[in-house]
């Protein structure tokens, strides 16, 4: 996004301002939490992370008092909700709780069947922590994405608590899935809510401030679509930077553990709505995008993306491991107008 990368998220972006499982021992993963901006630079040489780091699509948010990762909740765990995680140096992680003991139980009569919630996209505006969370089965398109504000982010804050706001948008009945919220604010500063997965693509919408809900109920816009018939793409998740906008996705399959194929890519558009086209000029309307990480050796199918501090957090299987999946952290290094992530060696 444009001017907003200094306003409105000053704690996610990649020079601007994401989940299904449940809480887990030590498992190595990689980070680096490194501002990098520029033409052409070169990455640091990534740490590890340790602690509990056992999460899926994680919303990665650095702070001045420390970094969180909320994600996708267990349904044995509090009811699904959506899980938090803190760090004081971004390295050793540990587990810190769930956003809610029990779902609203409106949830329940809108989405029947619905066990754990997905996918959480965290935004701050106005000194107000926005929670957009997604409420699905799996497969199934009878999804919708709700909303929950917060004034912190740290479950010992004593003013800590999240209400619920209620439905942003729900998908039952049309050709698109409410689930994977991402929010960018656009060059006015109006907020978007980018979101999508399979279906008929990628899609946005306009909101509003201070609600944080819909401004209209016009169409959805779709900036990326693979048009097959297994149209494997999701999570979107925008970024401003140097007066355009960055749109990184999933492609491919989440969730098959070792034998899963997501990969992440980009596309770049001078409008927060489009046309996206990657790095050779594919348009991300036509199965178009540039690979930002893709499977490497045991770290399989990375996705399920967030971007904070000039980082990209992710979740990753580790084929070590029966394919856990696994939190990552790696620096983004902008090279020639295009965010590039580079695993470090294997150990």
């Amino acid at each position: 996004m444009t001017t907003p990368e200094s306003r409105r998220r000053p704690s996610r972006g990649a020079g601007s301002g994401r989940l299904r499982d449940s809480k887990a021992g030590r498992l190595a993963a990689l980070l680096a939490a490194t501002t990098l901006l520029g033409g052409c630079a070169s990455a640091p040489e990534p740490a590890s992370l340790s602690g509990d780091v056992y999460v899926h699509d994680p919303a990665y948010v650095h702070t001045d008092d420390g970094d969180y990762v909320y994600s996708t909740g267990n349904g044995q765990i509090a009811d699904g909700n959506i899980q938090v995680r803190r760090s004081e140096d971004g390295a050793e992680w540990e587990y810190a709780g769930e956003v809610w003991d029990e779902k609203p139980a409106w949830l329940s009569e809108r989405i029947p069947g619905v066990d754990n919630l997905w996918a959480p996209e965290l935004y701050e505006h106005d000194g107000t922590w926005y929670l957009y969370y997604a409420a699905s089965t799996f497969g199934s398109n009878d999804s919708l994405i709700a909303l929950a504000t917060n004034t912190t982010l740290d479950p010992d804050d004593p003013d800590y608590e999240w209400v619920d706001r209620g439905e942003v948008i729900a998908s039952a009945g049309t050709d698109y899935n409410a689930i994977d919220p991402g929010i960018v604010e656009d060059e006015n500063g109006e907020p978007w809510m980018a979101f999508g997965s399979f279906s008929s693509g990628l899609k946005i919408v306009p909101l509003e401030w201070p609600s944080g809900l819909r401004a209209d109920d016009s169409e959805p816009v779709t900036i990326a679509d693979r048009g097959l018939t297994e149209n494997a793409i999701e999570a979107p998740y925008i970024v401003a930077h140097g007066g355009r906008f960055y749109l990184f996705a999933s492609r491919g399959f989440c969730c098959k553990g070792a034998d899963s194929t997501y990969e992440i890519i980009v596309g770049a558009a001078d409008a927060v709505t489009g046309p996206y086209q990657d790095a050779d000029g594919g348009s991300l309307l036509d199965d178009g995008g540039t690979v930002v990480l893709t499977t490497d050796g045991d770290r399989i199918g990375p996705g399920g993306q967030s971007v904070s501090n000039d980082s990209l957090g992710f979740h990753w299987y580790d084929g070590a491991a029966d394919g856990v999946p696994t939190l990552g952290l790696l620096p983004i290094v902008w090279n020639d107008g295009w965010p590039t992530v580079s695993w470090p060696p294997a150990d």
